[in-house]
């Protein structure tokens, strides 16, 4: 059906952007890639392009430049591309990554690049090149098959003891939040296990993403709706169960896979329908046990 629309209408970007997520779900990157730089052309979508006068950076060499990478999307987002900068900057490139305030902290200590924060006006160095991050796979021309994994970000642990870190809810403006976080009862049985410390920064104290993974690299294993948190996670190596909705599900978790390229450490858990729920957390607590 998307094909026929994009057939239709072929310069409409979010036809494109919407087949490319179809087949990056079905793990065909090399060619969803392209169809995802439509996605510049749609503001609606979120990744407008940024009003720079130098050149966006489309795989040229990079020994000697400086290029600036420009965080886009939510949090976890931007957590899962930041792997790809200090690929970059191991091409000789000068990087510095803007990204949003609150991972400002743990990407300045882990990734070995200049990090500055989007808040307010920010002194950027004069680029020659610039880029967003959801395009750095494209430019990269990574598969499957070549993704860089995790850890790549890293902090010092706060000793807990055997806990494990849960996280319930997401961000509550993403389109399919009412599918992808738990309702209050099954995020209250999971959350009255007594191993269990609550990763939620309300409930936690932390003030950014540096001090949640100092929580989370303290504890033995997160559990985590698809949120921001799951990606942390999985970006420190940490173990992780990542519980999914059986609808929306989002393409970097492919289908029928109880794992992910992208986080060696996570573990993939499927509602077997929507609204289920129960299902899950009968077979987590049979595995926890």
């Amino acid at each position: 059906m998307l094909r026929e629309a994009l057939r239709l209408d072929p310069a409409n970007p979010r036809i494109q952007v919407l087949l490319g997520e179809a087949l990056l779900g079905q793990g065909r990157y090399e060619d969803a890639w392209p169809l995802m730089e439509a996605r510049l052309d749609a503001p609606e979508l979120g990744s407008p392009r940024p009003p720079l006068a130098e050149p966006e950076w489309r795989g040229e060499p990079l020994a000697g430049k400086r290029l600036l990478i420009i965080g886009e999307q939510g949090a976890g987002d931007q957590i899962m591309y930041a792997r790809f900068a200090p690929i970059l900057q191991a091409q000789g490139a000068e990087v510095t990554l803007l990204c949003l305030p609150s991972l400002a902290r743990l990407f300045a200590r882990s990734l070995g690049v200049d990090v500055a924060a989007m808040a307010g006006r920010v002194d950027l160095p004069d680029p020659d090149y610039w880029t967003l991050t959801a395009s750095l796979p494209a430019r990269l021309g990574v598969g499957l098959a070549g993704l860089p994994y995790a850890p790549y970000l890293n902090a010092s642990a706060r000793p807990l003891g055997r806990k494990i870190g849960v996280v319930t809810r997401g961000n509550p403006r993403h389109w399919n939040d009412a599918r992808r976080s738990l309702p209050a009862d099954a995020a209250a049985r999971l959350l009255a296990r007594g191993d269990v410390v609550d990763l939620a920064p309300e409930a936690s104290g932390a003030k950014d993403f540096l001090e949640t993974a100092e929580i989370a690299a303290g504890l033995d294993l997160v559990i985590s709706v698809d949120t921001s948190m799951a990606h942390l996670a999985g970006a420190m190596g940490k173990p992780v169960w990542i519980l999914l909705p059986a609808y929306g599900v989002d393409w970097r978790w492919l289908r029928d896979r109880s794992d992910t390229p992208w986080y060696p450490s996570a573990r993939l858990w499927r509602q077997p329908q929507g609204d289920d729920w129960n299902t899950v957390l009968d077979a987590i607590e049979a595995e926890l046990a």
